[in-house]
């Protein structure tokens, strides 16, 4: 069936601006990070992508390595851009990133000018792409130096292959040190990607979001609702398909009695927000206008929809932003 996007869909959507570039961001991207390799159904993929774009989502973040298997979700993702949004292009803004893992022998991992290159021409062609918007460094290589992966990132710029570059993963004296590389380039640092969400706090402590206002550059968080936890889905018990059954990345160490404990107080908080624990989780995220965006995952059109209605209400009283730091925090 063809695809006709929403006449309205920029009606609802929040835009914000990364940093001091011209460039918006949706205050919610599309992440396609687990649900769209090759052992979900095409059709479902399709309607989320479908819906994202008819709700404002103009983001779509990807990365070479996404599946599984690696590389499924950029070509999934391509034959869906290549059908239902192939005369949107210029509305999307489209991301990618290497610095994991993509192949074997020495040159498929880390932050080589040779691998961030090969990688991205790979990724182009998955998604049938001559460019996209912006291209990431996805992890600090510690063998690498950084002058090299900065420039191997300004190189793509001039070549025409990204409009804009971004860095994933970095510290903050690690990012400053980066965006200073970049600025003598010519090709200014446009966004940074760290984990952040309630209950993973380090960007704070680290006071990255310092460092790139000072640079200029923007944020776009990645976890906000850590993997999960910040959710319903965890509140009567662990379901058998959930992610802690089946993700290396979480464990069901993660939900001790301790954390159980403070997810209800959280829900219940959320609860007389009107909202979800997920939604509120992702309202507070947002809370810093520093913040230009978050990456979420979804598994379907319907928690697509709940997470973007986080946008109905971002707005936090200091009492319930006290209330947040009293039930996760240490004190």
């Amino acid at each position: 069936m063809t695809y006709f996007p929403a006449a309205d869909r920029y009606r609802e959507m929040i835009y914000r601006r990364a940093g001091r570039s011209g460039l918006k961001l949706p205050a919610i991207s599309l992440g396609l990070w687990h649900n769209f390799g090759d052992s979900r159904p095409a059709d479902r993929q399709r309607a989320i992508v479908r819906r994202a774009f008819d709700l404002g989502v103009t983001h779509f973040d990807l990365a070479n390595n996404y599946g599984p298997p690696p590389g499924s979700a950029e070509t999934n993702f391509g034959a869906i851009l290549g059908t239902d949004l192939k005369h949107h292009r210029d509305e999307l803004v489209i991301s990618s990133k290497a610095g994991y893992t993509m192949w074997d022998g020495p040159y498929g991992d880390w932050g080589s000018r040779k691998y961030l290159v090969a990688s991205l021409d790979q990724s182009l062609r998955r998604m049938g792409l001559d460019y996209v918007d912006v291209f990431y460094h996805h992890r600090p290589d510690p063998e690498t130096p950084l002058e090299e992966t900065m420039t191997a990132l300004d190189a793509i710029v001039r070549s025409g292959k990204a409009l804009y570059v971004g860095i994933s993963n970095y510290r903050s004296e690690q990012a400053a040190q980066a965006a200073d590389l970049l600025r003598e380039l010519g090709t200014p640092l446009l966004i940074h990607q760290p984990s952040y969400s309630m209950l993973n706090r380090w960007i704070e402590h680290d006071r990255l979001l310092d460092t790139l206002e000072a640079a200029g550059a923007g944020c776009i968080a990645f976890s906000p609702l850590q993997q999960g936890l910040l959710t319903d889905r965890y509140l009567t018990g662990i379901p058998e398909d959930s992610r802690i059954r089946t993700s290396v990345f979480l464990d069901e160490s993660a939900l001790d009695n301790q954390t159980l404990a403070r997810l209800h107080t959280l829900d219940d908080i959320a609860k007389r927000r009107g909202q979800s624990l997920a939604q509120m989780a992702l309202a507070w995220a947002l809370r810093d206008e520093r913040m230009t965006s978050l990456i979420i995952g979804a598994s379907s059109v319907e928690q697509l929809e709940n997470n973007v209605a986080a946008l109905g209400r971002l707005g936090f009283d200091q009492s319930e932003l006290d209330e947040i730091d009293a039930t996760v925090l240490d004190l």
